[in-house]
């Protein structure tokens, strides 16, 4: 369905629950927060499902919004989740249960009854900013999760993905009088001592191939130890990667407790997708920033994620 027609639905049903997915970013819970909102303001009952992985950066957004416990749901929706797989675990439950799924990415997998898709959106916020129109719902809390959802989807409106429809919807949540300085501080230039230790590790350790175009930083748990830091501060590392002169590709490979290493892959898509790399391991998202998981060790990790980014490289197009 469209967009319109998903503010029907919305408008149509009641007693919501609304789903992120599992380590989530800005974008998820900020559609979720806008979204749960808005639905209030219609005069619906509407919770978010505590998300257990949310960093202390994001979970501000959710207070007063989470479900209290045996809240029990007549309708459930997700923001910004591919595939039921990346539900948390805490929505194990509802897996077969999603009346509606609001998604832009790509590799979306139509789990739920019904599928509002725009995948030419950088962000899912987005998506919910002109269901919020079509509802008539908007005002000032509504639109500062809308705003933290799109910027950071987009990294403050510098990334690929960036369209003339994203600096429209931004301009318009911005006319909310919403303190966007402040916002665009917290998530885009404020870096914990830990953060920036484990920046300085991440350089000492990376490795480049195919002429410096390519970058891999494989991130072990010794250096999260050597660093101080913790799952709050690696947000967005793959785009750090990028800020390297003449790196088009890049690739960073976090260690994780279990023998599981998380790999995030940004890349300059029209010269290769992140999706099919991606894909090729298990995993998927969009065509410049994708994601997988891979099980061993941090330099098998590295030689799958590499070998993968190799036979996308040879391929003769990446459509």
């Amino acid at each position: 369905m469209d967009y319109r027609e998903a503010a029907a639905f919305l408008a149509a049903h009641d007693n919501y629950l609304i789903l992120t997915h599992k380590r989530p970013d800005g974008d998820t819970i900020g559609c979720a927060a806008g979204l749960c909102r808005a639905l209030r303001k219609l005069g619906k009952t509407a919770y978010v499902l505590p998300n257990e992985d949310a960093t202390s950066l994001l979970a501000g957004y959710l207070d007063g919004l989470t479900a209290p416990d045996g809240f029990a749901p007549d309708t459930v929706v997700s923001t910004d989740v591919a595939t039921e797989n990346l539900l948390p675990d805490s929505a194990a439950g509802y897996k077969g249960r999603i009346g509606l799924a609001i998604d832009h990415h790509p590799s979306q997998e139509f789990f739920a009854r019904e599928t509002c898709l725009e995948a030419d959106k950088a962000a899912c916020g987005e998506i919910i900013w002109k269901i919020c129109g079509e509802l008539g719902t908007m005002d000032g809390e509504i639109a500062v999760p809308l705003y933290v959802a799109i910027a950071t989807d987009c990294g403050c409106f510098v990334y690929a993905n960036t369209t003339p429809h994203t600096h429209r919807a931004a301009a318009a949540l911005m006319e909310q009088g919403i303190d966007f300085q402040a916002l665009n501080k917290r998530h885009f230039r404020t870096k914990s001592m830990r953060r920036m230790k484990l920046e300085g590790l991440i350089l000492q350790n990376m490795h480049l191939y195919h002429g410096g175009t390519v970058a891999v930083a494989p991130i072990s748990l010794d250096m999260m130890a050597q660093a101080g830091a913790t799952s709050e501060d690696t947000d967005d590392l793959a785009a750090f990667l990028g800020q390297i002169e003449g790196t088009l590709h890049t690739a960073t490979i976090r260690e994780h407790e279990g023998g599981e290493c998380r790999v995030s892959v940004r890349t300059k898509a029209d010269e290769l997708n992140a999706t099919r790399v991606c894909a090729r391991l298990g995993g998927g998202g969009h065509r410049a920033a994708s994601g997988c998981t891979i099980k061993g060790t941090l330099d098998e990790a590295e030689r799958a994620i590499l070998a993968a980014i190799d036979d996308q490289l040879a391929q003769p197009t990446q459509d």
